[in-house]
């Protein structure tokens, strides 16, 4: 059945980075106007002070921390953004200047992981849908103890959960796609790599 998990509800973050700032409310970009809305919630890759990939932001959450003085550009795109009296280009990778140690889980459990972990693919048709089409499935019921927690909650789309009920998939006759896991820092790089098939500039620091 649906878990009625929503983002964030789980104590931690799934973040390694500085908190927002008054920042965030200056930007604007240069760009034409039907590009405006996107270019900011474009993905840019984070790296560690060694530049080991940790992360993905948002434009807008990059461009905080570079005007804050913790993170510079290491690449960028041609598409400018002024904020107050300066002008700087979008960037597209981004590395801390302060090394940020990384716990080995470093994501809250919440709906928002977990579809991010499971690639918006249910786990018993296979099929990808869109966010607002996918709900989240206790593997094993909480009516038989089951937990919500990574091991027992997957991507799961509405007619899969209704043939599913407050069942086993056994007992329902259908499989998993893949056993659940936590979303570990592997994960988060896997889908870095993904993400970085649409930007030439990720390719040399996600190890291609």
């Amino acid at each position: 059945m649906s878990s009625g998990l929503e983002d964030g509800i789980a104590p931690g973050r799934d973040a390694v980075l500085p908190a927002p700032h008054k920042f965030e409310k200056r930007l604007q970009t240069s760009s034409p106007v039907h590009r405006k809305p996107a270019i900011m919630q474009e993905p840019v890759l984070v790296l560690n002070a060694t530049f080991e990939p940790i992360n993905v932001t948002a434009v807008r959450r990059a461009m905080v921390l570079l005007l804050k003085g913790v993170a510079q550009a290491e690449e960028t795109n041609p598409t400018e953004v002024h904020a107050t009296s300066r002008t700087m280009k979008v960037p597209s990778v981004i590395r801390l200047l302060a090394y940020r140690h990384i716990p080995q889980q470093t994501r809250a459990l919440s709906r928002k992981n977990i579809l991010l972990r499971d690639r918006n693919t249910c786990q018993f048709c296979g099929n990808i849908f869109p966010t607002a089409e996918l709900t989240l499935d206790h593997v094993v019921p909480r009516s038989r103890g089951g937990r919500s927690s990574w091991e027992n909650l997957v991507a799961c789309c509405y007619q899969c959960n209704n043939r599913k009920g407050d069942r086993t998939p056994e007992e329902a006759g259908i499989k998993l796609a893949r056993r659940p896991r936590p979303f570990t820092l592997y994960t988060s790089r896997q889908l870095m790599r993904l993400l970085g098939y649409r930007d030439d500039k990720w390719r040399k620091y996600l190890f291609y």
